[in-house]
């Protein structure tokens, strides 16, 4: 295999910096109800304004994930969701669309199928990376290897509570953007978004980063215009894992198209 060369997330946010606006990034975990639901989806949601998509894998012991996606996700593992599915969703979006799709995993699914057969598969799929809520650079060195060998995106997370040099550290070590995660504690809807958020942000751009999408909280288009002008992206999950769960694909591809709107163009 050649080394990596572009990042399929980096245009995607960078297309949409062109546009004068931040990226709209959107989750759905897969398999919820069902795969093809989760297909369907995800092609709804390109289709209504998402410049990234990322695709949960359901998790035994979600430790960050809020009562909406730990529901979402128990309901995948009770009706047969296996980890190698993913790789059909991810083709699945990725045939019928141009959107950048990454994958949102704990590291234990990756090390139990293979860090390099997870990223081969992941890579002829279409898949543009994975985002790993639980790996550190430190314990990462087999992810880069297998990274830099499919040519896929390394999304690592950052939190207020990260130090200058976790900054540091996390932001060399990530490539397609930094995930910054608003708040501490569990992921869910807000009344509010953190206001340590656009400091996080700041903060992660001075150590080097290029792009920086932030998430956790987000739920609405009021929201999304917040973050907007100082994040290159923002991530949205719960919300759209509860329109799915309401309102079924259509839900879905309403409540992109309402959030899209919140991706403020910036004055020229």
């Amino acid at each position: 295999m050649t080394e990596q060369t572009a990042s399929k997330s980096a245009a995607a946010i960078d297309r949409a910096r062109d546009d004068g606006r931040s990226a709209l990034v959107c989750y759905l975990p897969a398999g919820y109800p069902d795969v093809q639901a989760t297909i369907d989806a995800g092609i709804a949601m390109a289709k209504n304004g998402a410049d990234l998509i990322e695709i949960g894998i359901p998790y035994s012991d979600p430790v960050m994930d809020g009562p909406v996606i730990q529901a979402a996700t128990t309901e995948a593992i009770a009706n047969g969701f296996r980890v190698e599915s993913v790789f059909d969703v991810v083709a699945g979006i990725t045939a019928a669309t141009d959107v950048a799709v990454l994958v949102m995993t704990y590291w234990n699914p990756v090390v139990r199928m293979g860090v390099d057969e997870f990223s081969r598969r992941l890579a002829e799929a279409g898949g543009a990376g994975l985002i790993t809520p639980d790996l550190i650079p430190d314990e990462a060195s087999e992810w880069f290897a297998a990274s830099d060998k499919y040519g896929l995106d390394r999304v690592f997370l950052v939190a207020p509570s990260s130090t200058p040099e976790r900054l540091a550290v996390t932001v060399k070590a990530s490539r397609g953007f930094v995930y910054a995660v608003s708040i501490m504690g569990v992921t869910g809807t807000r009344q509010a978004v953190s206001s340590s958020a656009e400091k996080l942000v700041a903060d992660t751009h001075a150590a080097g980063a290029e792009r920086v999408c932030v998430g956790l909280g987000v739920s609405n288009a009021s929201h999304v215009r917040e973050i907007a002008a100082y994040a290159d992206g923002v991530i949205v999950g719960t919300a759209l894992v509860a329109a799915i769960r309401d309102g079924g694909v259509d839900a879905v591809a309403d409540l992109t198209r309402n959030l899209s709107a919140g991706l403020v163009r910036k004055e020229a």
